[in-house]
């Protein structure tokens, strides 16, 4: 090997080793930012969920009905406890929906209404069962 060929493979070794170190703290760079996009995605994602919970809170039906989860009532009002078979209150799983996700009901023609009205006088239904007055095995 001539000292010409020596000196090029050197040099080239040489950009290798710094364009090896450069394109390391290139690709770590990278991964930082798109790890910094994904917290930021985060983040604002948690954003927008607490802009919705405070939204819900300006609804006056939901501060009501918040307070009545908490055992309120409004004045004037009296208060009943639903209590099961073991003498224990049933609890509620009803809850207000933020007003943004509950679909629109489609509109409904009238006479759509009429003509069910027209069906039904041919073919009354059934009528219900009588409710059963017993309470606690008495009548």
């Amino acid at each position: 090997m001539t000292g010409r060929a020596a000196i090029l493979v050197l040099v080239l070794a040489v950009l290798t080793v710094s364009y090896a170190s450069s394109l390391r703290a290139y690709l770590q760079q990278r991964d930082q930012i798109g790890d910094l996009k994904s917290q930021i995605a985060l983040r604002q994602a948690n954003i927008d969920d607490l802009e919705r919970e405070k939204r819900r809170w300006e609804d006056p039906a939901y501060v009501r009905q918040q307070a009545r989860e908490l055992n309120f009532v409004m004045p004037g009002e009296t208060t009943y406890v639903v209590l099961d078979e073991h003498g224990d209150p049933l609890e509620s799983d009803t809850s207000l929906t933020d007003p943004s996700t509950v679909a629109p009901k489609a509109p409904k023609a009238w006479w759509s209404d009429a003509w069910e009205s027209v069906r039904l006088a041919g073919n009354p239904p059934a009528p219900d069962p009588e409710p059963s007055t017993k309470i606690n095995g008495t009548d």
